[in-house]
């Protein structure tokens, strides 16, 4: 596995809500991905993993900087960073809780549906669960959602979903 170490800058870009970014060196960007492949393990500082994607700017490849990562490293726009990346291996580009997991192995019909979304959709469904510090919660959350995914028929809707998780959080 390659590791690839550099220092670089926050940057900002000026034309989209999406401003703070890192601009990654083209030949570890092109090293790291392949056509189908551009998630990424980010260590800032020796702080890590964080689970990212390589996107492209017309100039640079760049890896978006959330407002918490900002505020947790310091981070001010012009001053050095440095960084570690590796490829991420795993099957979701983020690490899926256990709780979430379980279920998955439990529930066919529900693991189903969680396949057929998108690679982005499920991202998003995982780290749903993540952010959830509690263990009981993230199991409330994983429940919520494959019972979402299961009367909807495997279409997300995250108003809807929403509905359910307030639902199972009240049981």
């Amino acid at each position: 596995m390659s590791t690839y170490n550099f220092q670089s800058q926050l940057s900002k870009f000026d034309f989209n809500h999406w401003h703070f970014h890192i601009p990654v060196p083209d030949e570890i960007a092109t090293a790291l991905m392949d056509d189908s492949h551009r998630r990424v393990l980010v260590w800032l500082a020796e702080d890590g993993p964080y689970h990212m994607a390589l996107l492209k700017a017309k100039s640079c490849w760049y890896l978006l900087i959330n407002q918490d990562l900002r505020k947790k490293h310091q981070l001010e726009v012009g001053a050095p960073v440095f960084l570690r990346l590796e490829r991420d291996f795993s099957e979701f580009g983020h690490e899926v809780p256990e709780e979430f997991q379980v279920l998955l192995d439990q529930d066919e019909e529900g693991n189903a549906f969680f396949r057929k979304l998108t690679p982005g959709k499920q991202r998003s469904l995982i780290y749903l669960v993540s952010q959830v510090k509690n263990s009981d919660s993230r199991m409330k959350r994983s429940l919520a959602i494959l019972h979402h995914l299961k009367v909807a028929g495997g279409k997300l809707d995250f108003k809807q979903l929403n509905s359910w998780i307030k639902h199972y959080n009240n049981l």
